[in-house]
């Protein structure tokens, strides 16, 4: 969809503000150069840049690149009546067309991406029409090269193509958009897509690849489970301020560990070396047999029994048999009946070593022992990984800043751009010799944060914000609000033998001597303490813990202390179900693990999430530091909303969708609405009846709990929304039907706040390192408040870079904030600081988060949205099961909306997310 000009999202009007120059060698004018009045954008036009803040200088991991010399010929590639084609095989039959089926016509060689685009230095001969069809077999082709695979005949199948002339590019409209004097339409966009694929071509052609990243074996790890480990690298060029850019960072593949078939099913199932536990006659469990069977589905296997080694052509596996190839049996053509061990011994003379073992069916229903299955290397793994495994992928991926730009700079050398015929041959030229670019910064001041009385320092500078001292003995801050706790009790499901009455007596002392220190008052000092099966109905068993607290002291519990062991994921959820939708009391979780003999820090970051869960506030930022939101003269309402989907492999399955808002004048009292939508959508479907909720409850707390008589609705609304993305036309969408919602909501609601839209992306590959050693924090990177809105920034919309936390390890990720929509006017230093100020404001954490707080408050209600279902309702919520026909996926979705249990209405006014 091309971009669409509109005054009131571009703002219009001749461009303000100033900025600084730029390192790398570019001239001050080019690197803060503001586009023409007359450019449309999709979005908000850039007005200015930010001027707050420490100026610092920070490389990132980009490289100047320059456009191709000569226009760029656009032809569409068409496979007739094919089927969508794996854009592997793809990619082969294109390169095979233009190597050996028809080289004068494409000498030099166009770059094609695997679907619909091919994009040539010179207009190819295809006769008058621009249209040519070619027939194209992988048979002869003996230097064809697929990674992972040998090299070899795929049979004689023929698959027809057609190439049609699409469109000629002219790379100048590159440079006038990055000059800021060309909207963003089609033609730009198709122009970057050419020099993606440019770039993409030969390393595409050499090694696996997935969308945007390709993966060798020069770094692996093996983590068990039949899964390896592969470092890659991911490339991508980008428009930005008076320059083409190619941002390149490193990357990670999952894999299926190459070789027998049979070890990587025993690898799988923790059974390596065992190969008898894959026959069902010797007890293989038939879900263990369903389990392998999701996990392996989708492979290519070669196959070991044609006399000649291995056979060369890869089968695709679709399922697993159910009983060895000594009970499978099959009708031959000359009519009699065998088995398939029978098979592989008389005809083959191939007898199995394990003929109990199940076997795998590939193509029209053919079965392949297991023994006689080979995994070629290279294939990647689409599949969920184990939540097992994320420790060891955390690791691989994980490189502090140093290595990390080390990593990515001697990655230059297998991307080899220079040695690209495909880069050569379009004029273009990768700068990679000056190592990454140098860019101008600023690190933003962080707000100060305001505790409640009896606080040594009631105003605190946001980055000493722990609850303790370093002695860990002396509080040195207390809540602002703190809650009280009237009634609770302890629920233990580790075994008492592991976990003691001593333990649990440990807890409550560390518990409430904490909750003590930070302000919250204690009215039961001595809670009531019970240990539970685990294998029980826990609703069942909290209910029954309820009713003696009641009996025995005629208070209802308005605190459930949970204690779970490791690995208890099922029993956390169906505490949440039983607290936050059925019987509205809040609980709280700690694994015997972590409260064992634990330390006064651990309790205080509990009390942290314990006082707002019971209404309380535990800091609010000082009015001062940001004005934006606290002036009573406009109330202002900041809204995050996100959208979650499940694990790739459950297409058909349902998504989650959240709104998080303050309700207070401060913001630093949220509240939260979920519910559950068509699969796979990013566009929330319920936005208005969510907003007009979280919009009701605000101007409701104003009124009764505030006691506010005047200037009750807000007059502003800064809406954060998280996920959305240009590269797929979200933005689009969100103005199209997400504004429209909220507007629609006022509308209802007889209130019109302006209103500011800015989304937000964390899944992208910009980082920064600082040039000055004294400029990192202690992890190595660069300081919480870090913001970049030049030089990498887009040429002619409204964003920025802001790394608003800390490091802990590895290197840490900004957040990309784009802004849509602008009612407000608001500037580039206004908005960057109130983006920063949220971050400071999330209750669970004493320092800066990612990404402001009712943003990551909707993150994590889309992540416990499968507590809405009750545990023993029978909906199946794991990340397994999928649905392959459309009205099986209706059925299935209309399913999981009735089965989405509300809130408790005790709950609807409290952070029980937190």
């Amino acid at each position: 969809m091309p971009p669409r000009g509109d005054p009131g999202r571009g703002r219009g009007g001749a461009p303000r503000g100033g900025g600084r120059g730029t390192g790398g060698g570019l001239p001050a004018a080019a690197s803060t150069a503001l586009p023409g009045a007359h450019v449309q954008v999709v979005g908000v036009r850039r007005s200015g840049y930010g001027s707050a803040g420490r100026p610092i200088t920070v490389s990132s991991n980009f490289f100047n690149i320059t456009p191709p010399e000569g226009n760029i010929h656009h032809y569409d590639v068409i496979s007739p009546s094919e089927k969508t084609l794996p854009a592997r095989l793809n990619m082969d039959l294109v390169n095979h067309l233009m190597r050996v089926e028809a080289v004068d016509i494409f000498t030099p060689p166009a770059v094609y991406d695997g679907r619909k685009n091919m994009f040539a230095p010179r207009e190819l001969r295809l006769g008058p029409n621009g249209s040519q069809e070619f027939n194209v077999s992988l048979s002869d082709d003996v230097n064809r090269v697929s990674p992972g695979e040998n090299s070899g005949g795929r049979g004689p199948r023929i698959y027809k193509i057609r190439l049609t002339k699409v469109a000629t590019i002219n790379p100048e409209v590159l440079q006038s958009f990055i000059m800021g004097q060309q909207s963003h339409n089609n033609t730009v966009l198709t122009a970057l897509t050419a020099l993606n694929v440019v770039i993409r071509m030969e390393p595409t052609m050499k090694y696996p690849f997935n969308v945007r990243s390709f993966f060798t074996d020069r770094e692996t790890k093996d983590i068990g489970s039949g899964i390896v480990l592969w470092r890659g690298y991911f490339q991508s060029v980008r428009p930005a301020i008076g320059r083409l850019l190619v941002n390149v960072d490193i990357s990670m593949g999952t894999m299926y560990k190459a070789g027998p078939l049979t070890d990587l099913c025993l690898d799988f199932l923790g059974r390596p070396g065992q190969p008898q536990l894959l026959s069902p006659k010797r007890g293989m469990p038939d879900r263990e047999r369903i389990r392998l069977q999701r996990f392996i589905a989708g492979i290519r296997i070669t196959t070991t029994y044609t006399g000649q080694g291995v056979q060369k052509t890869p089968r695709v596996v679709k399922k697993l048999s159910s009983a060895g190839a000594n009970s499978l049996s099959f009708t031959m053509r000359d009519g009699t009946t065998t088995t398939i061990a029978q098979y592989f011994r008389n005809i083959l003379n191939r007898p199995l070593t394990f003929p109990d073992n199940i076997c795998v069916e590939v193509g029209a229903g053919a079965l392949i022992p297991v023994e006689l299955c080979v995994v070629p290397k290279g294939q990647i793994m689409r599949k969920q990984v184990p939540p097992e495994k994320m420790k060891d992928i955390l690791e691989f991926a994980m490189k502090n800043p140093h290595d990390r730009l080390a990593s990515i700079t001697n990655g230059l050398a297998v991307l080899a751009y220079g040695q690209s015929q495909y880069v050569r041959e379009f004029g273009m030229h990768v700068d990679d010799t000056v190592g990454p670019i140098n860019l101008p910064a600023r690190v933003l001041p962080p707000p100060r944060m305001r505790y409640g009385q009896g606080s040594p320092q009631p105003v605190v500078n946001s980055r000493s914000r722990q609850l303790y001292a370093s002695s860990s003995v002396r509080v040195d801050k207390r809540f602002f609000r703190p809650a009280t706790i009237d009634r609770w009790i302890v629920v233990v499901y580790e075994r008492q033998q592991h976990f003691t009455q001593q333990s649990a007596q440990d807890v409550i002392n560390g518990l409430v001597q904490c909750c003590c220190d930070v302000g919250m008052r204690v009215n039961d000092t001595n809670p009531m303490v019970t240990w539970q099966n685990s294998q029980g109905r826990i609703a069942d068993q909290l209910r029954q813990a309820g009713n003696e607290c009641f009996q025995k002291t005629q208070q209802r519990p308005t605190l459930v202390v949970v204690i779970l062991p490791d690995n208890a994921n099922d029993i956390y959820t169906a505490v949440k179900h039983f607290g936050d939708v059925t019987v509205g009391v809040a609980t709280q979780c700690m694994k015997s693990s972590k409260c064992y003999r634990a330390k006064a820090q651990y309790y205080a970051n509990v009390c942290l999430k314990i006082n707002v869960k019971l209404g309380g506030i535990n800091t609010i930022p000082d009015p001062q530091s940001v004005s934006i939101l606290t002036d009573p003269r406009n109330p202002t309402i900041v809204m995050g909303a996100d959208v979650i989907h499940r694990a790739p492999g459950s297409e058909g399955r349902l998504s989650f969708t959240a709104l998080v808002g303050n309700v207070d004048s401060d913001t630093a009292k949220y509240i939260a609405t979920c519910r559950v939508q068509t699969s796979r959508k990013e566009i929330i479907e319920d936005l208005g009846e969510m907003a007009q909720h979280i919009l009701g409850m605000y101007m409701k707390y104003r009124r009764n709990f505030e006691k506010k008589t005047s200037n009750i609705a807000p007059t502003r609304l800064i809406f954060f929304r998280n996920g959305v993305s240009k590269g797929q036309g979200q933005f689009e969408e969100v103005l199209d039907l997400e504004l429209k919602a909220l507007r629609e909501a006022c509308k209802r609601l007889n209130i019109n706040p302006k209103i500011t839209m800015i989304g937000i992306a964390k899944c992208h590959h910009v980082r920064f390192f600082t040039t000055n050693p004294g400029d990192a924090d202690r992890s190595g990177n660069c300081p919480a408040g870090t913001v970049v809105d030049q030089v990498v920034a887009h040429p002619v919309e409204f964003n920025w870079y802001l790394l608003s936390h800390g490091g802990l390890s590895g290197t840490s990720r900004p957040a990309h904030y784009n802004v849509l929509y602008d009612d407000n006017n608001l500037q580039a230093d206004g908005l960057q600081s109130l983006a920063f100020v949220l971050c400071h404001v999330c209750a669970r954490s004493t320092r800066s988060v990612s990404i402001p707080a009712p943003v990551y408050y909707a993150d994590i209600v889309c992540n416990r949205a499968k507590n809405h279902y009750d545990p023993q309702g029978g909906i199946n919520l794991s990340d397994t099961a999928t649905h392959t026909n459309t009205t099986g996926a209706e059925s299935t979705l209309e399913a999981y909306k009735r089965n989405f249990k509300p809130l408790h209405t005790n709950m609807t006014t409290l952070m029980y997310f937190s």
